[in-house]
């Protein structure tokens, strides 16, 4: 039905542009009490989204999370993301599933998340790769890692002046990699339409202050300055 794919695309275009700001990943915490009030505090301090990842958890312990920060989410608003498990995603009602290159193709994602939830995908420092995401549908696209890692620190590196070709893609960008509320600046002036940071929220002792640091190092005009 014509009309309801459009209608479904629609909507994922509105929870897309919504995507701007700071996008707080989680670190690996086996608390989920821990976790779930780190995470209300990050939105407290006004991360637009809130990606749930768990490298070192069980199944069992990824869907208590993903379930309880579903609650934090409805609570708080914003946008609920789910790394690496498509599944997962639709099981705890997120936004969306991000994934990476080892994480299965976009058409499988699209096929469990459905037409309505948002792919993520991480492209590393390749727009070629960036381009060829969303003509298979994703509907945002990050690029890093931009600075050292603490997380990643093996991670492959990327080059800041690639966010302003990659503003030219019509699709939210979002930067990863060692950023902070002093870097996040110079990613957002090259172009980034969103910053993803774990440690530099989660691990600091006052979460929802160091997350207002970084949301407040966006201008205004850039949360809703997409091509």
């Amino acid at each position: 039905m014509p009309a309801a794919r459009t209608e479904a695309s629609a909507r994922r275009r509105a929870r897309a542009l919504r995507l701007a700001g700071l996008y707080a990943v989680t670190p690996d915490l086996a608390n989920t009490d821990d976790l779930t009030a780190r995470v209300a505090a990050a939105l407290a301090g006004g991360a637009a989204a809130i990606q749930y990842r768990n490298k070192t958890a069980d199944a069992a312990l990824k869907r208590t999370q993903a379930l309880a920060l579903a609650r934090v989410q409805a609570l708080r608003g914003g946008l609920f993301i789910v790394n690496d498990d498509a599944a997962l995603a639709v099981d705890a009602g997120a936004d969306g599933v991000h994934i990476g290159a080892d994480d299965g193709d976009i058409a499988a994602a699209r096929d469990i998340v459905g037409p309505d939830r948002m792919v993520g995908v991480s492209c590393y420092g390749d727009l070629a790769l960036a381009r060829a995401a969303i003509a298979a549908g994703a509907d945002y696209v990050a690029f890093g890692s931009f600075f050292p890692s603490t997380v990643k620190p093996l991670a492959r590196r990327a080059e800041v002046s690639l966010l302003g070709p990659a503003r030219a893609l019509g699709v939210p960008i979002v930067a990863i990699g060692g950023i902070t509320a002093i870097n996040a600046r110079e990613l957002i002036r090259a172009g980034a339409s969103a910053v993803a940071v774990i440690t530099a929220v989660f691990d600091e002792p006052d979460v929802e202050a160091a997350a207002r640091a970084i949301a407040h190092a966006f201008p205004s005009h850039s949360l809703s300055s997409m091509p």
